[in-house]
């Protein structure tokens, strides 16, 4: 059995960075749900699907495999065998990862991957779900989070980095948005778990938060 970490929390707080930085510190094998939704949804963009369309987007999961691998200890994603890692972070895939991830059939396509990753490894697994539905039973949870300004402002800057023409106030309204759909939606709704440690990294340096929940972990 293996020895499970569950991070969850709003888009934007992190939690993929800190999750990696965590699992490179303990040794465990990072797994990105976030990425693995945002791989099927780079296939509903390709067959021009729209996301409120639910029979579509049901319908088009039967024809989709997303795998995990990994290359020199990083996470790739793979969608029917093509590696489409470096498209998972625009914008595009983002809105319509958080527009299907609700839906059952999409979630019932990565669940059984998710799950028997974490019974035979010792993973950290970052996403909206993790602690109260995907593992229930981690050994150690945290819910991540931040201010909506803080996520903005990080967004923006990361955007600007990569050279992408972005406007804060536009980010702001899309991850209030986000953060409503995510904590509304009927399946497995956002929320911190009961016996989560609550992380709030708005005043905090990427080491602090590390520190801080590798101090929670074996």
């Amino acid at each position: 059995m293996g020895y499970n970490v569950a991070i969850d929390g709003p888009a934007g707080a992190g939690k993929s960075t800190i999750a990696k930085l965590v699992a490179k510190e303990k040794g465990y094998i990072y797994v990105d749900t976030g990425a693995m939704y945002r791989g099927l949804a780079i296939h509903f963009l390709k067959k021009g699907i729209d996301p409120e369309n639910k029979e579509a987007v049901a319908k088009a999961c039967q024809d989709a495999e997303v795998t995990i691998g990994y290359e020199n200890g990083i996470q790739q994603i793979y969608l029917n065998g093509e590696n489409v890692t470096e498209m998972l972070r625009t914008e595009e895939v983002g809105n319509m990862a958080s527009k299907t991830s609700a839906i059952p059939e999409v979630r019932e396509k990565l669940l059984d991957l998710q799950r028997s990753l974490a019974r035979e490894k010792d993973v950290i697994m970052d996403g909206r779900d993790i602690g109260t539905n995907i593992l229930p039973d981690a050994d150690v949870k945290i819910y991540l989070t931040a201010s909506v300004e803080t996520r903005a402002e990080r967004r923006y800057k990361e955007l600007k980095e990569k050279g992408e023409k972005c406007d804060l106030a536009e980010i702001s309204r899309d991850i209030r948005e986000r953060d409503e759909r995510d904590m509304t939606r009927e399946i497995a709704p956002l929320k911190k778990a009961e016996d989560a440690v609550l992380v709030d990294s708005s005043d905090m340096t990427i080491k602090e938060v590390v520190d801080e929940i590798c101090r929670h972990c074996r």
